[in-house]
């Protein structure tokens, strides 16, 4: 057995979009570590994508917009399992209406707001609700957050405060679960990424090197650096840790006043 005891066990993946997406990542360490990956994706195009990332992992689709979708699917895959459960999910799944531009918090559009925690927070509960009865006695869900939602980032809109109620919803789903089993729910919070998802937000790049020279050592943060904490909640090896956030950011947060941007030295 190694460290983390993944071997034959199944996972369900939602949000795989490509090759660097952060779902991608978490897939490929558990098929490393021996584990069954079942992928679930928003289109056609998605799943065609999953199939030739990997040939062996089922692929289904759910847009979650529509909480219908969420349900046939949990029912789609209770029936491929034949009985058996899943040790774990991943919820990696976020978007935001850019198409007008960078816009004053305060200018934010209600519908964009509303969309924005429907798909991308509220899918989380919904999801948690209708896979309950196949995830494991001891099982896990992670999602992916962001390393802070207390810093007004201009360019990243609305999403902060929604990925705020993102991590606020874990320990209440954490709760509400251990009613009747020991599944625990966190959130991996990682720095700033260079995903095709990241690449949609207005003024990305610029903030994404940023983000680099404040790191301690002054390389960006790895998307296999947050899929290795993903796994490793996963696994029964953090089976301590529930309705948490875990921050990796290469020491970006504790780095703001470091001399190269305050010129100390």
């Amino acid at each position: 057995m190694n460290f983390l005891n993944l071997t034959d066990k199944s996972f369900v993946i939602f949000g795989l979009a490509n090759r660097k997406s952060v779902a991608c990542a978490i897939g490929r360490v558990l098929a490393e570590q021996g584990a069954k990956i079942i992928h679930v994706v928003r289109s056609e195009e998605r799943r065609q994508t999953a199939k030739k990332l990997f040939p062996d992992s089922p692929a289904y689709i759910c847009d979650v917009e529509d909480e219908k979708n969420i349900i046939r699917v949990a029912a789609e895959i209770t029936d491929l399992l034949q009985g058996k459960k899943i040790a774990g999910l991943v919820h990696s799944i976020a978007f935001a209406n850019y198409s007008e531009g960078i816009q004053p918090f305060y200018a934010t559009m209600k519908k964009d707001f509303l969309q924005a925690v429907d798909i991308s927070c509220f899918s989380l509960i919904a999801i948690s609700n209708h896979f309950k009865n196949i995830l494991e006695e001891n099982g896990s869900v992670v999602t992916i957050s962001i390393s802070t939602t207390r810093m007004a980032a201009e360019n990243y809109g609305y999403m902060a405060p929604v990925k705020a109620a993102l991590e606020s919803s874990l320990c209440f789903l954490a709760k509400s679960f251990s009613r009747f089993s020991n599944v625990r729910f966190n959130a991996v919070c990682p720095g700033l990424l260079k995903t095709s998802a990241s690449a949609g937000i207005p003024g990305y790049v610029d903030s994404y090197l940023y983000a680099e020279k404040a790191t301690l050592r002054k390389k960006a943060l790895k998307t296999s650096e947050a899929a290795d904490t993903a796994v490793f909640l996963l696994s029964e090896r953090s089976s301590g840790i529930t309705a948490q956030c875990l921050v990796v950011d290469a020491g970006m947060e504790i780095n703001y006043f470091d001399s190269e941007f305050v010129g100390l030295i």
